[in-house]
């Protein structure tokens, strides 16, 4: 019998370690990505006080496209740097969760870049 082996729990083994070495402040927030099969997620957080700054996402309801590919990536990170700028933050630290800096994970910060925001 063969195992396949549980991608999602080496991706979470990988975020642990990553968020042993980052966290956000309010000057400088987190950045911090998660990617289901539909759809992208994106929020800026404050660690020291554990709160979310902005947030934005395929799942909202002003969001029309599909939201599983690059393109809408690429959308969510120029929204949230828009956002980003109404609340004056414009440097962060980007938290991959785990995931390859590839695909869909790079078109949102490459988005998050050409809206403002700098990492």
């Amino acid at each position: 019998m063969i195992n396949k082996p549980d991608t999602n729990k080496a991706r979470l083994k990988r975020h642990k370690r990553v968020r042993g070495k980052i966290t956000g402040s309010a000057s400088c927030p987190r950045l911090n990505v998660f990617r289901s099969l539909k759809n992208i997620y994106a929020q800026l957080i404050d660690d020291a006080n554990g709160v979310t700054l902005v947030s934005a996402s395929t799942a909202e309801k002003d969001f029309a496209d599909y939201g599983g590919n690059k393109t809408a990536a690429h959308k969510v990170g120029e929204l949230l740097a828009e956002r980003a700028a109404q609340k004056e933050i414009v440097k962060v630290v980007f938290d991959r969760g785990g995931y390859i800096y590839h695909g869909r994970v790079q078109e949102l910060a490459e988005g998050a870049r050409k809206g403002g925001l700098k990492f």
